[in-house]
């Protein structure tokens, strides 16, 4: 089981508690490709989706672990809660409280939203996504895609490549992948950097095609524009021509490596159709990898039997 309350950071699971959860993964994954996938796990548990920001991948692959699991799910988006009519955060989070929901799946466009919503709730809280902060449930599912293909992560060398200073992919996945031994390098232009890049545990590289074929890992970001207003960055064009994955480039990747993009991908920006369609490409690996590990992660915070995934 996982042993802190909530999973709001990467730092909050340990290395073997890392490894646990790819471990109970796999054992997800099976049942998912059982024509029957339902599992009595979590039944009585209730589960709150509250996505305050847009998302596809990461609210779908929630719902349906926790339908996999039996659970109870209630869906909010900022559309449809009272944040519309100006509730606050302190007022959503007492009001869910006193439903006695047993989590909450929270995603929203300012860090330290879930923080907050951990400090004022008795529901165990994980983190789908807040603002340019973290993302841990994406990490973890694409350390089980790196380590169903690759065997492990230790030795490797991952690329993180794009808008970094604004990726909470990044900020999860950097720091996870040094921790686990690997050799993460962000691949940018000065601007899609953060101040002090070492401390999330990764070399920096301002050209792609410098340490392109060295890589084992291919990780393509999108460019965030929603985030990225008055910034000194180049044109998409500009971008495209010195850090797309494009056919020519991928000429240089190794044949035993992965190219890898958490979505949603601007095709022909960070990434061309041919590259997409290329057998290195493992993008729907990770969708696929994504209800497996958050099976995992549900399981093992909110306390289900072992003899249940068998």
């Amino acid at each position: 089981m996982i042993k802190s309350k909530h999973l709001i950071e990467i730092d909050d699971v340990t290395n073997d508690e890392i490894y646990e959860v790819l471990e109970n993964a796999r054992t997800f994954k099976e049942i998912n490709d059982r024509p029957l996938k339902k599992l009595p796990t979590l039944r009585g548990k209730t589960i709150v989706n509250l996505f305050l920001e847009p998302s596809t991948r990461t609210r779908s692959s929630f719902e349906l672990a926790e339908k996999r699991l039996s659970a109870d799910s209630l869906n909010f988006s900022a559309s449809s809660s009272a944040t519309v009519k100006g509730e606050s955060l302190l007022d959503t989070a007492e009001t869910f409280d006193a439903m006695k929901v047993d989590m909450v799946v929270a995603r929203h466009k300012y860090g330290g939203y879930c923080r907050i919503l951990a400090d004022h709730m008795e529901a165990k809280i994980v983190n789908g996504g807040d603002g340019i902060h973290q993302h841990p449930t994406q990490t973890l599912l694409d350390l089980f895609t790196m380590v169903e293909r690759m065997g492990t992560v230790e030795g490797k060398t991952i690329g993180i490549i794009g808008d970094i200073v604004h990726s909470r992919v990044a900020g999860s996945l950097a720091p996870a992948l040094a921790r686990l031994g690997a050799h993460p390098i962000f691949i940018a232009p000065p601007s899609y950097l953060p101040a002090v890049p070492d401390a999330l545990g990764a070399e920096v590289s301002y050209s792609l095609d410098a340490v392109l074929p060295e890589l084992d890992v291919v990780y393509l970001l999108r460019i965030q524009g929603e985030r990225a207003s008055g910034l000194s960055v180049p044109s998409l064009r500009e971008y495209t021509m010195l850090y797309g994955m494009d056919l020519r480039r991928l000429a240089s990747v190794r044949e035993d490596a992965l190219i890898m993009h958490p979505g949603p991908m601007n095709r022909g920006v960070e990434i061309s159709p041919e590259v997409i369609a290329d057998p290195r490409a493992v993008v729907l690996d990770q969708v696929n990898a994504g209800v497996a590990v958050r099976m995992a992660v549900m399981y093992m915070m909110l306390g289900g039997e072992d003899e249940a995934a068998a």
